[in-house]
């Protein structure tokens, strides 16, 4: 495929030097997926393209491309910036952290569909100051799709049931109805923490106002949610072990 110019919505979260004075640029995109962009000469005091590709920068970008390897960036409008993604430590552990999820979640150029707007739209509400482990949660739990795993949320996994009380359980993929909490292993998740589980799960991040969930559920959601990810995806990032430090230390 021939390069050709292409503009692109997208944001910018990673960036790493590149040679003497130029950079490459991680970025998440409407258009294109997750690609790298060469930036030539961000590095050198004038440059008019630096100030584009900060970490959490957003807005429409124009490059050169051929899909396929390094695109290169051309030129850039409507370009801001997450500020406090990009000041605030606890804040930007999270941003990190969630980006690197799409990060291993896609190949290079692969479309994400709806997945663009889910970040889009996670990062905006940590930045306007919306519980960011609330915020966090949701997002893991609507990517597992992404990793190829679908859980069950809407009725019990084994035998379909809508109503009652109701556990998870990772070796069925998804939520069990009482009938069934001592034929498989399970969470031993409350009613109240297993409906905040279906509701992140399930729930349109758009929808999502400013809730609030009390400390032992969050921790109890965050549990649960690690062991899912721990015996289906099996990921190890950085990004999460700093951001687990982060919780440690309440910074």
């Amino acid at each position: 495929m021939a390069k050709e110019v292409v503009e692109i919505t997208g944001i910018v979260f990673k960036r790493q030097r590149y040679k003497e004075a130029d950079v490459l640029a991680k970025i998440i995109s409407k258009d294109m997926g997750i690609f790298t962009m060469l930036v030539r000469g961000a590095l050198r005091p004038k440059s008019k393209l630096s100030a584009s590709v900060l970490a959490f920068s957003f807005g429409k970008y124009q490059v050169l491309t051929s899909q396929k390897g390094l695109s290169t960036l051309k030129t850039y409008k409507d370009v801001k910036q997450f500020t406090n993604l990009y000041s605030d430590l606890t804040l930007n552990s999270y941003a990190c952290y969630l980006c690197d999820l799409f990060d291993h979640a896609f190949i290079e150029y692969q479309d994400i569909g709806p997945y663009y707007n889910l970040i889009e739209t996670a990062l905006t509400k940590i930045d306007q100051g919306i519980d960011p482990e609330v915020i966090c949660q949701l997002v893991e739990l609507q990517m597992l799709k992404a990793f190829g795993v679908k859980p069950e949320l809407k009725k019990c996994a084994i035998c379909g049931t809508t109503e009652g009380s109701f556990d998870y359980s990772i070796s069925t993929g998804g939520i069990i109805c009482q009938k069934h909490f001592n034929q498989v292993t399970r969470l031993h998740l409350t009613s109240k923490q297993v409906a905040l589980l279906r509701t992140l799960g399930l729930i349109q991040l758009q929808r999502l106002g400013n809730i609030a969930v009390s400390s032992s559920s969050k921790a109890a959601l965050r549990k649960a949610i690690d062991r899912i990810y721990i015996q289906t995806v099996d990921l190890n990032l950085k990004t999460k072990k700093f951001l687990e430090e982060m919780r440690r230390l309440k910074i």
